[in-house]
């Protein structure tokens, strides 16, 4: 058992608090918050609550995005460190004073602190060279590897310095929703379906270093 009950959170989710393992620091733990999980449960329409709250748990969804076929196949070749040159290393889960947690590798900036979010990047120093550069990167090693994630959110990427170059990490939205990662088998699709969330993340860049006179949601509908 992890005690977590004097530690404060690095980083938060509406669902999830990150937490550095106060005894491995390099790594991180992810615990649910329960409170929240269920008014997020309280709000759906009765067919969706029939499915239960297993749907909205971000650690079960997060430990099957890792049992995606893309993934289990890279690791089976022997090429984990194609699949973390953009992941943090996943260490399965763990028992904490605050319930399970997921355990992953803890991705750090400058001076060991939590590193950077690309949407706190973006706020400061826009998409400049370095950053374009490190995007079209990210989006290549997706293209090569075929890993499927949800829409690629900045706050759900953080940046770390990797052989003297700023590198982009998925640290939350790994995984497709149920029917994508079905048909994912599919080459064919699965390519489109990686080539869209590319162009979906340049378009919420580009609405981040925006004027943002409409919401994203409202600037999806134009």
């Amino acid at each position: 058992m992890i005690d977590l009950s004097d530690l404060d959170p690095f980083a938060s989710g509406y669902n999830r608090h990150c937490y550095q393992h106060p005894d491995e620091p390099t790594l991180c733990l992810k615990v649910l918050r329960p409170e929240n999980i269920e008014a997020r449960y309280q709000r759906q329409a009765w067919p969706k609550k029939v499915l239960g709250k297993a749907r909205i748990d971000d650690n079960r969804q997060e430990l099957r995005a890792h049992q995606q076929q893309a993934i289990r196949k890279l690791l089976a070749e022997g090429q984990s460190s194609l699949v973390w040159a953009h992941l943090p290393r996943f260490h399965g889960s763990a028992d904490t004073s605050l319930g399970t947690a997921n355990v992953s590798e803890f991705i750090s900036g400058s001076e060991g602190l939590p590193a950077e979010t690309l949407e706190h990047y973006l706020q400061r120093r826009g998409f400049d060279q370095s950053m374009q550069e490190a995007v079209d990167r990210f989006g290549h090693w997706l293209s090569e590897t075929g890993i499927l994630t949800r829409n690629l959110l900045p706050h759900n990427l953080v940046i770390a310095v990797r052989n003297g170059q700023p590198e982009l990490f998925l640290v939350d939205g790994l995984g497709a929703p149920a029917i994508p990662d079905t048909l994912a088998v599919l080459p064919a699709w699965r390519r489109r379906y990686i080539e869209r969330r590319v162009r979906r993340f340049y378009l919420r860049i580009n609405w981040e270093i925006g004027d943002r006179n409409d919401s994203w949601e409202a600037s999806q509908k134009l």
